[in-house]
């Protein structure tokens, strides 16, 4: 490894640390500070920014946001807020599994801010210390982008990974991170349900509350969306949103139910032909023109990829929601799923165009490197993975970064499948803003960052999470491939 691609690398990570400081657009903003380093100052060749992953997830946030703008967001937190209420004593349990289904369902872990305060609400009123299913429902929230059939993560893992000659689908991808998520998620749940001490044997607590004031502010009002009325187009939306999620995952599974069009294909072997004034047309520049020559050109029936279905069924769930569910496309742009789900297409366009750029341009000196330990160990490939998702705060962007080079590096498919739920790493460091909100939530102050920063409450229940989920992931691509 030479002094230069070492300099270069310190570069690229040091584009990562300080954009992850920033958080927000930050990340792709200061990632293309670094890639105007590598390209202009190093004169590397700039790699290829992930389009494709990127209008999907513009298509699928839109498609949420607008849900999110009729009031269906709204429906699905009230859902989960009764069963949470007919079951306060298994809080610990079942907070994770609606954070972690309600991920699922929009692609997105920043729809559970509403829920938060929920959950520590009943917590409280139960006795049950709020650390408890707080710190493992704001894992699981971001455990379901793994599990989401519109997630970036998911999209990009397929795409990635059909290009690699490795031939799977969104539900075989959510068949495996779907079961060995919630495996993780459970563990993490039974580690935390004793998880620190009762609020009535807590000094520090007790202290608390001996205060009128703070015992007024911690038990005095009550988080609820059980008074707020939902419209019939808000559940309309809902429907339409599941509809949709439907018929995406209905055209992954049955391939022949795609749609196909003509394209205009040249044939091999076909002379060249000459055209009007002497000019000399080869048969792939007739094939490009759209013209049907005999012995030159064929017509033949192309399916559909599953990125363009995904687009076209999302932005067109997105426009019924607008006509029939009185859905306003201002109040979806000003709403929490539609930002946050920009900032994520900001994030992965500037970081993996970034990672493409220097991995593609030292490959083969990276594929000397790390070729013994690859082939030996082949899983250890999740550890770099997690080690990249703690630097940048984003599932989709390591999947988007780092995936093609495991390919490169000859791991094979199933292996990365097997090892995907490893790209959640960045709970480990406590500035992610579900983890920041989940303890502003809650007010028994049980929830916390920690004075050595590291010793937060999140730590262990993403430690297991991630640990378990792995294993199970990988046992489970073992068996099946």
């Amino acid at each position: 490894m030479s002094f230069v691609m070492i300099l270069q690398l310190l570069i690229v990570l040091g584009a990562l640390w300080v954009g992850s400081r920033y958080g927000s657009l930050a990340l792709g903003a200061i990632s293309g500070i670094g890639l105007a380093i590598l390209v202009f100052g190093f004169g590397l060749k700039p790699g290829t920014p992930p389009t494709d992953v990127i209008y999907i997830i513009i298509a699928a946030v839109t498609c949420a946001g607008i849900m999110q703008a009729s009031g269906g967001m709204d429906w699905l937190i009230q859902l989960a807020e009764k069963m949470l209420r007919k079951h306060p004593d298994r809080i610990t349990f079942l907070a994770p599994l609606c954070t972690f289904f309600l991920t699922i369902l929009v692609g997105t872990g920043h729809v559970v801010y509403t829920l938060m305060p929920i959950i520590c609400d009943i917590a409280l009123k139960k006795g049950i210390r709020p650390e408890r299913p707080c710190g493992v429902a704001s894992i699981a929230s971001q455990v379901g982008i793994t599990c989401s059939p519109i997630a970036a993560a998911v999209v990009a893992f397929v795409s990635i990974s059909n290009a690699n000659d490795f031939d799977v689908t969104i539900p075989g991808v959510l068949m495996v991170s779907i079961p060995s998520c919630l495996c993780g998620l459970m563990a993490a749940a039974a580690c935390s349900y004793k998880r620190g001490l009762d609020l009535d044997k807590d000094p520090e607590f007790q202290a608390k509350i001996a205060d009128p004031e703070q015992r007024a502010y911690i038990y005095g009002s009550s988080a609820t969306t059980l008074d707020k009325e939902i419209p019939k187009s808000a559940k309309l939306a809902v429907y339409i949103f599941l509809c949709a999620l439907a018929v995406i995952v209905m055209f992954a599974i049955f391939g022949a139910l795609l749609p196909g069009y003509n394209s205009i294909t040249a044939i091999d072997g076909a002379k060249d032909i000459s055209v009007r004034d002497g000019v000399i047309l080869t048969p792939k520049d007739v094939a490009k023109l759209g013209i049907v020559v005999d012995g030159v050109t064929q017509t033949s029936i192309v399916k559909l990829k599953m990125n363009i279905v995904i687009q076209i069924v999302m932005i067109t769930a997105a426009a019924l929601m607008i006509i029939f569910c009185k859905a306003s496309p201002k109040k979806a742009v000003a709403g929490p799923v539609w930002q946050s789900g920009m900032v994520a297409v900001v994030a992965i366009y500037g970081i993996a165009w970034l990672a493409d750029t220097y991995f593609s341009n030292y490959l083969g000196e990276i594929q000397a490197m790390l070729e013994d330990v690859v082939k030996e160990y082949p899983w250890s490939i999740a550890f770099v993975f997690f080690l990249v998702s703690v630097l940048i705060n984003s599932q989709g962007a390591v999947v988007v970064a780092m995936l093609p080079l495991a390919y490169k590096l000859g791991i094979a498919g199933p292996v990365l499948l097997g090892v995907l739920p490893s790209v959640y790493g960045y709970f480990f460091i406590p500035n992610y803003p579900s983890d920041i909100a989940t303890v502003n939530f809650d007010r028994s102050g049980t929830t916390v960052i920690g004075k050595y920063l590291l010793n937060h409450s999140f730590m262990m229940p993403g430690l297991v999470s991630v640990a378990v989920s792995t294993v199970v992931a990988y046992t489970l691509c073992s068996f099946f491939y």
